[in-house]
């Protein structure tokens, strides 16, 4: 008992152990509506880091907030097995950058069932009665019909053909069966901007091609 208290209270698994608060907190705070749910989401996937990574890891249809808690919750009780073994060795000095590591690997670890679990609750987040409009981006779509002459066209999610968007795009129009990815809302206008499904680029490959590709004009 005692060592499982210990672990419990030591480094790795008590950074958890914060991070664990925070959500508890923040869904508080949602919960008495101090906060919104869509309070990390932002019209636009241009220069949002978070959202960029966290759509390039597969959480693409749920609000960022659910996302992160989600990974913080799974990634936890694998963080408190590693920090388990990394009690019962003697590892003298390298006890710190291990612990480093098993932070690491248990959010690795994790990211795999979060991800599940995010794609199988994201059909209820599409229809929810306040679901927000942000939590769409990074969210594949097909083209129902080609662009009219102003150059907005009818879209159906490719995960949930039920939930239909309005595209409005610059420059060329969209074309029938058309695959795009919705990367902007246009709150004015209600509608999303979208850029062909080959040429998107997620967050790890925006960053080896930042100099090597123009930004998409979004």
């Amino acid at each position: 008992m005692e060592l499982f208290i210990q672990t419990a209270l030591g480094f790795p698994f008590a950074f958890f152990l914060v991070l664990l608060a925070l959500v508890a907190l923040y869904w508080l705070l949602v919960g008495l509506r101090v906060l919104r749910v869509s309070c990390f989401d932002h019209d636009s996937l241009r220069d949002d880091h978070l959202a960029s990574t966290l759509i390039s890891l597969g959480f693409a249809g749920v609000p960022a907030s659910f996302a992160l808690s989600a990974l913080i919750v799974t990634a936890t009780p694998v963080a408190f097995v590693l920090s388990l073994i990394l009690h019962w060795l003697p590892l003298g000095l390298l006890r710190l950058p291990l612990g480093f590591l098993a932070i690491w690997a248990a959010f690795a670890l994790a990211s795999s069932p979060s991800v599940v679990a995010c794609h199988a609750l994201a059909r209820r987040f599409h229809h929810a009665r306040r679901a927000s409009p942000r939590w769409l981006l990074g969210e594949t779509v097909v083209v129902r019909q080609a662009s009219d002459s102003q150059g907005r066209c009818q879209a159906t999610l490719e995960s949930d053909p039920e939930v239909v968007v309005t595209l409005h795009g610059k420059g060329a129009g969209c074309l029938a069966g058309e695959r795009r990815v919705l990367v902007k809302h246009v709150v004015a206008e209600n509608a999303y901007r979208a850029v062909p499904a080959e040429e998107y680029l997620d967050a790890h490959v925006r960053l080896r091609k930042l100099h090597l590709l123009p930004r998409h004009d979004i």
